[in-house]
């Protein structure tokens, strides 16, 4: 990210901008907690991060691909094959089994199930313990279960980059500290890169990097670039 803003209500009487110039490097590989007040500007700089929304200003890149210059159709692309999203909400589809829910973004993309598939999505419930779970609805997955079917899904396209808003904040201790462990396994073992929001500070501490976003700025934190560069 380079110089990124973001303003609501463009050209009105009551336009805001919430995000004010960030710059930011996130590399392969690093698992990055990114924590703030409510109303800081963290969801805006995730959903910006996830192609969900556009900058009204600066530029960013994302596996050497210049977002910024996209349409939406290679947006979408972009999205679909290179970012995983956990949500602080699983949104799982209830009615699917827990396999279904992990073939999910794979079906978007081929447009038709296959046997690759399920064995992937099998593979992936079994990695974070839900082997046997597979053929079960979701609605019958307790909290931490569901959470973890979510993550399965995540990792269907095998992302570069894995966005996780708050994944943890419905969850009891133990779920919760199931869940954050299974998220950093699959960030060592994938080698991808992981933006962690949490209000948690004990979490927070067992990432790499602790990025603090207050008023649409990042707190004097460098870059993984510039400590690279020591």
């Amino acid at each position: 990210m380079r110089g990124l803003r973001k303003s609501f209500g463009v050209g009105q009487a009551n336009e805001t901008e919430v995000l004010h110039g960030i710059d930011l490097d996130l590399v392969r590989g690093e698992f990055c907690a990114v924590m703030g007040p409510s109303g800081s500007g963290k969801s805006t700089l995730l959903n910006i991060v996830g192609l969900l929304d556009r900058p009204t200003g600066g530029t960013l890149a994302i596996c050497g691909e210049e977002t910024t210059l996209l349409d939406e159709r290679n947006l979408t692309r972009l999205r679909g094959h290179s970012i995983g999203f956990v949500f602080q909400f699983h949104h799982l589809i209830t009615a699917f089994t827990a396999l279904e829910n992990v073939m999910m973004p794979m079906l978007g993309d081929a447009g038709f199930p296959n046997m690759a598939m399920r064995q992937r999505a099998a593979a992936l419930l079994k990695s974070v313990g839900l082997g046997a779970w597979s053929d079960h609805p979701a609605s019958n997955l307790s909290g931490g279960q569901q959470q973890r079917v979510a993550l399965a899904r995540a990792l269907a396209m095998r992302p570069a980059l894995l966005l996780a808003d708050e994944p943890t904040g419905n969850l009891d201790t133990h779920s919760a500290d199931a869940v954050f462990a299974l998220l950093r396994q699959v960030n060592r073992d994938e080698g991808m890169a992981v933006l962690f929001v949490t209000h948690n500070p004990d979490l927070a501490t067992r990432c790499d990097r602790v990025l603090r976003v207050v008023d649409g700025l990042v707190e004097g934190q460098p870059t993984c670039a510039d400590e690279q560069g020591r």
